[in-house]
C-alpha cells in the first residue's frame, strides 16, 4: 500500500473514531435505533478513505450518513461530509459540491425534526452539525489548493519547455560547431587521398594499402557525420524519411549503374513512426553497402507487409561467398541496434549462391 494510501485510511479511521465517541458521548435517551445510528457514524468517517480516487460517491455517502444519524436522534457535527466537500472542490467537482451542499443544508433540519419532533430544536441542531461558515470554509480550502496544484502543474510544464527549447539550441550549436571545425578538415582528407589514389592508379603505380585506408576512412567519417549532423539538426519540424522514400532510395541506386529493384507485398497498412524509419535505414545502409563493397549488377529490395510483422530483404549478386570472411562495419553494427531496440530480428550474411544478403523482421503491433 502506497503511503498516501495509508495516510487516507489512518485520517479515516481517525475520524470514524472521534465520530463514534462523540455519538457515545450524546446526552440522549437510548433507542432501538442506536444501533443504526453507530453503524452511520462509523460508514461516514471510513467512506473517506476513498475520496481522492472517488469524492463525488464519498460526498453522497458522508451526506446520506450524516442525514441518517441525525434522523436517528445523534446530535454530532457533519465533519465527515466537510472533509467530503474539501476532497470534492480539490478534484474539481465544483457544481457537484455545491448542490450537494444546498441539499444538505435543506434536508439537515428535516431529519432533525425527525428525531426531535420540534422545529425550534431542530432548526438549531441542525446548524450545529453543519455549520455554514464550517461548510464554505472546507469548499474553499479545497479550490484554494486545487488553484496551487495547477499552477504548480503549469510551472512545471513550463520548465519542461524551456529545457526542451534550450537542449534544441545546444544541438544546434553543437551542430554548427562540429559543421565549422570538423567537416572542412574531413573533406581535404578524404578529397586528397581520393587524388592520390587516382594520380598512382593512373601512373600504374601500386596503391600503398595505408592510402586506401586513410581514403576509405575518409568516406567513412564523412558519411557518418552528415548523419551526425543531420540528427542533431533534426528538430522535430520536418518529418523523418521513412517507407515512403524507399522508392527514391531505389530510383538513386539505379543512377549508379546498379540494376535494383522493389517489390512490396501483402497489404499496406500504417506502421510505428520507429519502424518507419528503421526500415528507410535499413535499405539505405543496404543499398550503400552494395554500391561500394559489392561489387554487384544486380540488388532487390523486397518489404512484405504481414499481420504482426514488417519483413525486410536487401539482395545482392555481388563477390560475397559463404566463405568470405567478413567484419561487420559500422553502417551494419548501427542497424542491428536500431532492430534490436524494436524487438526484431536481423540477419545479415553471404548468400549460398553468392552476394550478399540483409534480412531485417520488425514487429508491428496492430492493435487498435
Amino acid at each position: 500500500m502506497s503511503r498516501g494510501r495509508i495516510g487516507d485510511w489512518a485520517i479515516a479511521l481517525g475520524l470514524a473514531a472521534i465520530l463514534l465517541v462523540a455519538g457515545l458521548s450524546t446526552h440522549r435517551s437510548p433507542t432501538s435505533l442506536d444501533p443504526l445510528g453507530y453503524a452511520l457514524l462509523i460508514t461516514s468517517g471510513l467512506a473517506l478513505a476513498a475520496r481522492r480516487w472517488a469524492p463525488v460517491p464519498v460526498l453522497t455517502v458522508t451526506g446520506l450518513c450524516a442525514l441518517g444519524y441525525q434522523a436517528v436522534g445523534f446530535d454530532v457535527p457533519a465533519v465527515a461530509f466537510l472533509f467530503a466537500v474539501y476532497a470534492a472542490v480539490r478534484a474539481g467537482h465544483r457544481m457537484t459540491t455545491v448542490a450537494a451542499a444546498v441539499a444538505m443544508l435543506a434536508a439537515l433540519p428535516l431529519a432533525a425534526l425527525a428525531a426531535l419532533h420540534n422545529t425550534g430544536e431542530a432548526f438549531a441542531q441542525a446548524r450545529g452539525a453543519l455549520e455554514l461558515a464550517w461548510l464554505i470554509a472546507a469548499g474553499a480550502a479545497g479550490e484554494a489548493l486545487r488553484q496551487a496544484e495547477r499552477r504548480a502543474e503549469e510551472a512545471e510544464h513550463t520548465k519542461e519547455e524551456t529545457a526542451r527549447r534550450r537542449a534544441d539550441e545546444e544541438r544546434l550549436h553543437i551542430a554548427r560547431e562540429l559543421h565549422d571545425s570538423l567537416t572542412h578538415q574531413i573533406s581535404v582528407i578524404k578529397v586528397q587521398s581520393e587524388a592520390a589514389v587516382h594520380v598512382a592508379g593512373k601512373r600504374g603505380e601500386e596503391v600503398p594499402e595505408a592510402l586506401l585506408a586513410i581514403r576509405e576512412a575518409g568516406r567513412e567519417a564523412a558519411r557518418e557525420l552528415r548523419a551526425t549532423l543531420e540528427a542533431l539538426r533534426d528538430d522535430g519540424k520536418n518529418p523523418p524519411q521513412g517507407l515512403a522514400h524507399v522508392p527514391d532510395l531505389v530510383a538513386r541506386a539505379r543512377t549508379t549503374g546498379l540494376d535494383a529493384t522493389l517489390t512490396i507485398e501483402g497489404q499496406h497498412q500504417d506502421v510505428p513512426a520507429a519502424v518507419d524509419r528503421t526500415i528507410y535505414r535499413i535499405v539505405q545502409e543496404s543499398l550503400t553497402n552494395v554500391a561500394r563493397h559489392a561489387a554487384a549488377a544486380t540488388a532487390s529490395v523486397r518489404i512484405d507487409y504481414r499481420p504482426d510483422a514488417l519483413v525486410i530483404r536487401v539482395d545482392d549478386d555481388g563477390k560475397a561467398t559463404p566463405d568470405t570472411a567478413s567484419v561487420p562495419g559500422v553502417g551494419l553494427l548501427g542497424m542491428g541496434e536500431r532492430v534490436t531496440a524494436l524487438g526484431g530480428r536481423l540477419r545479415a550474411a553471404p548468400r549460398s549462391e553468392g552476394g550478399f544478403s540483409v534480412h531485417a523482421e520488425l514487429p508491428v503491433d496492430r492493435t487498435p
